[in-house]
């Protein structure tokens, strides 16, 4: 298919699809002549995870570039590549080394031994879990840090569910694909669910407009 096919079928306008491939987020079609290529199903593909993690997961060009890297990296296998690309999605927050961001990695590691959770160190996941808690230190807000292990519990939770959901696919692509788009896009459900939650539990039997 043309550039303009690929754009209706992906719902993509034809500029942004330039753009994507000047950024390297989708890969050239096959040259036909100077000005015309084709492109395959792949390509469309593509093109809509490239749009979720840009406009719902919400991660900058250059983020979406490094997952993608990472999904397509040769050589690695599926854990590790799925690995990488759930790394490269997660941003790192400023590292202030004050008191509160020392209290606040003691407390991460103590947390992470409490569980018994094989965590790299590696992840940086540590250091968004040490910032946040760096910052409830910095405001005063220490109690909240009760709800950590409650926290973690409905973390687990899910974190069984969707793996036993991503297990049942049978192509090693389709599960890279599928574990990608879910970290993504799962942050942003869980956190709209968990609001939903906030309002069911403030409001109760209230009747609501």
């Amino acid at each position: 298919m043309r550039i303009a096919e690929l754009s209706r079928r992906a719902d993509v306008p034809v500029p942004t699809i330039k753009y994507y491939l000047r950024e390297g987020l989708l890969s050239p079609g096959e040259r036909t002549s100077y000005n015309q290529a084709q492109y395959t199903e792949e390509h469309v593909r593509r093109l809509r995870l490239v749009r979720a993690l840009l406009e719902v997961g919400g991660l900058s060009v250059a983020a979406t570039r490094d997952v993608l890297e990472k999904m397509d990296a040769p050589g690695m296998s599926l854990i590790d590549q799925a690995g990488k690309a759930q790394f490269a999605m997660t941003l790192a927050p400023k590292v202030v080394k004050d008191e509160a961001w020392q209290a606040a990695e003691e407390e991460t590691e103590a947390l992470v031994e409490r569980l018994g959770w094989k965590v790299r160190q590696t992840n940086p996941a540590r250091l968004t879990l040490t910032s946040a808690l760096a910052t409830l230190h910095r405001l005063g807000k220490t109690d909240q840090m009760k709800l950590l292990e409650v926290y973690a519990r409905a973390a687990r939770e899910v974190a069984d569910a969707e793996l036993g959901q991503l297990i049942q696919d049978s192509e090693p692509e389709a599960i890279l694909e599928t574990a990608v788009v879910w970290t993504a896009l799962g942050d942003v459900v869980f956190s709209a669910l968990r609001r939903f939650a906030h309002e069911d539990v403030a409001y109760g039997d209230a009747q609501l407009d």
